[in-house]
């Protein structure tokens, strides 16, 4: 591989930007589709869970393209390592780092002040390159494992989220309707209302407490 590969360490910056106007979206949709099937609390139970259900998508997509990214720049950095051993000039490494340090992340800022050193120096590039790309492999599988660690709380979370829809299916095994009571009633309205945002608080709070140092999961 050539060093210009180099160029593709950098995120897009929009994979970085959290995502709102989607969500957005799919809440106004969901809450539109409520109101005309069912009424107004059921315009803000569906455009609740359709904004949450769209951000969850967007974010396990970024989330998965970050990852790839991330992993082709180590493969890049390994390769440009070994090609710098093979005896391609620094200065041609340098000339084919991104020139925009606020578009790149911290394997392009890391790899362009390598090259910087090695320039000024003499450090063999090489191997500080090759020491930047363990050091991030590392980090990476240190935030799996916290991953892994975090998965049983995130499905608690979920399963916690999920049993109000147990409680309705009994309300209907007892030969009551509590849709028709949480959609058309006040007590039954106020409680679907406080229901979901309890709901989306608890599954907020779960998912900060499982996010990475990074923010990336």
């Amino acid at each position: 591989m050539s060093v210009a590969g180099l160029r593709s360490l950098h995120v897009p910056a929009w994979l970085s930007a959290s995502p709102r106007r989607a969500p957005l979206v799919g809440g106004v949709a969901g809450a539109a589709s409520g109101a005309v099937l069912a009424g107004p609390v059921a315009a803000v139970v569906v455009g609740a869970y359709g904004a949450l259900a769209v951000r969850g998508l967007l974010r396990r997509r970024l989330v998965r393209q970050a990852q790839l990214a991330r992993r082709r720049s180590l493969d890049q950095l390994c390769a440009l390592a070994a090609d710098l051993r093979a005896g391609v000039p620094v200065l041609t490494a340098a000339a084919s780092l991104p020139v925009d340090p606020a578009a790149a992340d911290r394997l392009g800022r890391l790899a362009r002040a390598a090259v910087q050193l090695a320039d000024r120096t003499g450090a063999p590039l090489a191997d500080l390159l090759e020491r930047i790309e363990a050091d991030a492999r590392a980090t990476d599988r240190g935030l799996a494992a916290a991953a892994a660690q975090a998965a049983g709380s995130r499905a608690t979370a979920w399963l916690l989220a999920a049993l109000p829809l147990g409680g309705i299916g009994l309300g209907y095994g007892v030969g009551v309707d509590p849709v028709a009571v949480l959609l058309h009633t006040p007590v039954g309205g106020g409680c679907a209302v406080a229901a979901v945002v309890l709901q989306l608080a608890g599954l907020f709070w779960a998912e900060r407490l499982g996010a990475a140092p990074d923010g990336s999961r």
